[in-house]
């Protein structure tokens, strides 16, 4: 971290002791980010850090330890096993966790997103309003997809958002949202949802090292018009052109709760000989990813790969293993936002996006009560990346050239 940003983060008086409260579910990135803040702490320098308003500043661990406990019928309870009085507590929870188990009468029950919920309310309730202040950080948003009403149909994320609200939580942080609008529901409260686009391409860039980034050589594409303003800011940063596919569906019918896609309908530029990236909120079955890719390779695209946030991969692994083996797919990045499952993490397809520095920085920058809106455009940072792998490139082809002669 620079000079000046240290000496900006140390002028400013926290907002109340730091304290990380990672769930089960979230906890191998709750110690990651609790690494990154551990390390940057110590690093700063200041005549004021050994006074009151700085005590407990700088820590080795800042993670609250915390217990759920459950009885045979699956009833809990959550305990915090430490004081948290005029703490700034991070609360963060992976509600898309599905390898946690418990038991209830004698069976065992995976983990819906519904008991991991329950279980942040109940570590919530359990801090008896002694915290400074309660931030949440669910990066994949409970029932996200529940946003909207059609008829006689409940409004679970907004009643949600409502609920945390009513608890005392001052700051929701989620990355990606389904549809960010639902923050209409707090309209007075602190609703941030974060990008993920400085990481992706980062990783991009890391791991393949032959990209041409022009709009000659490379594409964005939306796989559907729902996705359209997070491809276009793709589009704008890196200088090139976006594509979009219009689902088509048959809304006769009702398979597994969704209309069946009848085809996909290509709007844009010619793709022949493109990379083309295809930018997405998540990964579900696949199904349409997967289907999207091949329309683009029947276009004759280059390579095509995909950068979702949450890889989700209801239906296995098994189609993407077979679209990465018949050239469909070049590669699939996703963030550890959420579980991945260890067979996933070991595919030669995959390329994992890690987002731990990232939510250091803005609990970091929240804990002294700092502007994020730098950190949630990242427009600079990512020209900068391109145009040090441009040059890399260009040197890179350069000496191939000399060793040719």
């Amino acid at each position: 971290m620079s000079d000046s940003r240290t000496s900006e983060f140390i002028e400013r008086i926290p907002v109340g002791p730091l304290a990380l409260v990672p769930l089960q579910s979230i906890e191998p990135l709750g110690k990651k980010i609790n690494n990154y803040l551990a390390e940057w702490r110590a690093e700063r320098e200041s005549e004021h850090k050994h006074t009151i308003a700085f005590n407990g500043y700088q820590k080795e661990n800042y993670i609250i330890p915390t217990k759920i406990s459950r009885f045979g019928t699956g009833e809990a309870k959550g305990t915090i096993l430490e004081t948290v009085r005029g703490m700034d507590l991070y609360f963060m929870v992976d509600v898309m966790n599905y390898s946690m188990t418990y038991s209830i009468f004698g069976q065992v029950n995976h983990m819906s997103p519904d008991d991991h919920y329950a279980d942040l309310k109940r570590l919530i309730a359990a801090t008896t309003g002694k915290a400074k202040r309660i931030n949440v950080i669910m990066p994949f948003m409970y029932e996200s997809r529940q946003h909207k009403r059609s008829g006689r149909e409940s409004l679970d994320c907004a009643m949600m958002l409502q609920e945390l609200r009513a608890m005392g939580v001052e700051n929701f942080i989620t990355f990606d949202a389904h549809d960010p609008r639902v923050m209409n529901a707090i309209p007075r409260d602190s609703f941030d949802n974060i990008s993920c686009t400085y990481q992706f391409i980062k990783s991009l860039l890391a791991n393949v090292p032959d990209l041409t980034i022009d709009k000659d050589h490379m594409m964005i594409i939306s796989p559907d018009e729902g996705g359209m303003g997070r491809a276009i800011y793709y589009a704008n940063v890196l200088g090139l052109d976006m594509g979009m596919f219009y689902k088509r569906r048959d809304y006769t019918q009702v398979v597994n709760g969704r209309n069946p896609i009848v085809a996909h309908e290509f709007l844009g530029n010619n793709v022949e000989g493109k990379d083309v990236i295809i930018i997405d909120d998540m990964i579900s079955s696949g199904e349409s990813l997967i289907d999207t890719a091949k329309e683009l390779k029947d276009r004759k695209a280059k390579r095509v790969y995909a950068c979702t946030t949450f890889g989700l991969f209801t239906n296995g692994l098994e189609k993407f293993d077979e679209a990465y083996a018949n050239g469909t797919l070049a590669g699939v990045l996703t963030t550890n936002l959420i579980y991945q499952t260890p067979e996933l993490l070991k595919r030669e397809w995959y390329i994992n996006v890690d987002m731990s520095k990232y939510i250091a920085l803005i609990i970091d920058n929240l804990n002294h009560d700092m502007s994020i809106s730098e950190i949630l455009d990242p427009a600079a940072k990512i020209t900068k990346k391109v145009t040090e792998y441009k040059a890399r490139r260009a040197e890179e082809n350069q000496q191939m050239e000399l060793d040719l002669h």
